[in-house]
């Protein structure tokens, strides 16, 4: 039976505020402090740790998760694929007996550090006021701009990323290393001279965890053949080592890192309304009770950028467009070509950068670091929560 205090809640929940008259917002939950990584700007929100849910007394655990739906109103629960099976089972466990539909349980399919990095970027997110529907599905929205891999000194035990014969029959080569993208496509290619690993054509960061593997290839060689615009060093997870099948490795990951860029992503898809819990979304799914939207009924893309398209042409995993993007025709977000919103390959204008910036900035034409480079246009300006 449910508790006076979640009863409580589901009513305020209905009126659009938690108990006690302040307005709903949504904490972002992760499995171990590791996976808490340190905040990216000022309006980085702090995570809540579930740390060893599996091991501590259940009572324990549903007071905590209870605690955590009287503060925020919704949780939001990300979680690595490479996470033990009892903590899976134990959040599961702890959201049926609180019969909650204001948990969200969300576990992308991507290496722990890509996962760690994806909760970092619905941090960034929480401050800006979104419905918690749509900050559960923003989450799926923004797995697909995030290219994580790893360097592995084998691949013997490497089940996530298809392996060849004769990538296995290199793995018992001493000093031999292999470059693996595991996300968004898998691609494999041996460390040396020449090893090209295709990479994102936007402006990203990238953030490299070291376990106990001796190589710097991710971050002399790697980092500039993707052309990023920032670098810096994280802790290793703890899930990498059973995710990849070996503690011996060097984690890597390129995301977009700017507020302004991924408000803009997740405010420009149109929202629908979940049929079974009735809060807004985006997307053709609802990752809080995970039923799927209607197919008359799933959101295409909202009013896109200027020179780009918003046809209804068939949808790319739930997010309206025409091509392999969200919502314009090309192979971007919302335009013609390559990028978002915009013509070329580029974020919202001509180029291969942002905004018509060839490169993002901080890069010439050639692709050649420049002394100034230029900035990003100017987006909307994401909001702030009181």
């Amino acid at each position: 039976m449910k508790s006076a205090r979640y009863a409580a809640g589901l009513s305020a929940r209905r009126d659009g505020v938690r108990p006690g008259g302040a307005r709903v917002s949504t904490v972002i939950a992760v499995t171990s402090a590791d996976m808490a990584l340190p905040a990216q700007d000022e309006r980085t929100v702090p995570a809540a740790v579930l740390q060893d849910v599996d091991r501590q007394p259940l009572e324990q655990v549903l007071d905590g998760m209870q605690g955590l739906l009287d503060r925020y109103g919704h949780v939001i629960v990300v979680t690595s694929p490479g996470v033990a099976g009892a903590v899976e089972r134990r959040l599961h466990t702890v959201r049926s007996l609180l019969e909650s539909d204001r948990i969200a349980l969300f576990s992308p399919q991507l290496p722990p550090l890509g996962v760690a990095v994806l909760a970092r970027q619905l941090r960034q997110l929480a401050s800006c006021g979104l419905g918690p529907g749509v900050l559960a599905s923003a989450g799926r929205l923004l797995t697909h701009y995030v290219h994580c891999g790893a360097v592995l000194p084998s691949v013997a035990h490497l089940d996530r990323v298809p392996v060849g014969l004769r990538a296995h029959a290199r793995s018992w080569v001493p000093g031999t290393q292999f470059a693996v993208v595991a996300h968004p496509e898998p691609q494999l290619v041996r460390v040396g001279p020449g090893a090209v690993l295709r990479g994102p054509d936007f402006g990203t960061w990238m953030v490299v965890a070291r376990g106990r593997l001796q190589s710097d290839w991710a971050g002399t060689t790697l980092a500039p053949a993707w052309r990023v615009l920032g670098l810096h060093e994280s802790a290793l997870p703890a899930e990498s080592a059973r995710w990849w099948g070996t503690g011996k490795l060097v984690e890597f990951c390129a995301y977009l890192p700017d507020l302004s860029v991924l408000y803009q992503l997740v405010a420009s898809v149109r929202q629908g309304v979940c049929h079974w819990c009735g809060i807004d979304v985006i997307g053709d799914r609802c990752v809080f009770c995970s039923a799927t939207l209607p197919a008359g009924d799933a959101p295409a893309r909202a009013a896109a950028a200027p020179g780009s398209s918003a046809s209804g042409a068939p949808a790319h995993d739930g997010y309206g467009g025409n091509g392999s993007g969200y919502g314009g025709n090309g192979s971007g977000y919302g335009g013609n070509g390559s990028g978002y919103g915009g013509n070329g390959s580029g974020y919202g204008g001509n180029g291969s950068g942002y905004g018509g910036y060839a490169y993002g900035p901080g890069y010439d034409a050639s692709g050649d670091r420049a002394v100034h480079g230029g900035q990003a246009p100017a987006l909307e300006s994401p909001p702030t929560t009181g």
